[in-house]
């Protein structure tokens, strides 16, 4: 299963990001989408688009945090990242900071696609998330 994770678009979308998105299985948003019209073209594109609330948001439709399970592997998305990851969780993905992460802390790996717009740490940039058979095989950080 491929996903591709945004974070921090607040109200801008490259043109060509869609686009790039269109192969992946689901699209996970990690918050501060902003205006909820933005998404309009990601929704358009088919696979299923998941999407926590971050700070910049006032749409009530989207949850402060999920918990998923996919290909076998315990996911948790939110926006700022939790002080700890919750009981069971294999991977904690977040946004907010701006910055890219992947990191380990206490056996859980702790994932940041960066921002979509004004990022702290370089160029703009999403990600491509893998797993297979009850692993995260792949985490590749693409920039815009």
């Amino acid at each position: 299963m491929r996903i591709a994770v945004i974070s921090d678009t607040h109200n801008r979308v490259p043109a060509m990001l869609p686009e790039r998105l269109r192969e992946a299985d689901e699209i996970w948003h990690l918050g501060d989408v902003c205006a909820p019209d933005v998404l309009g073209e990601f929704a358009q594109l088919g696979p299923p688009l998941l999407v926590v609330r971050g700070n910049c948001d006032a749409h009530d439709a989207w949850p402060l945090a999920l918990q998923l399970e996919r290909e076998g592997v315990k996911f948790f998305l939110t926006h700022i990242p939790p002080p700890s990851a919750p009981p069971g969780c294999a991977v904690v993905l977040h946004g907010h900071t701006h910055v890219t992460r992947d990191e380990v802390r206490h056996g859980v790996r702790w994932l940041n696609p960066g921002a979509v717009a004004r990022p702290h740490d370089g160029a703009a940039s999403w990600a491509w998330l893998t797993v297979e058979r009850g692993k995260l095989t792949r985490w590749e950080l693409m920039r815009i």
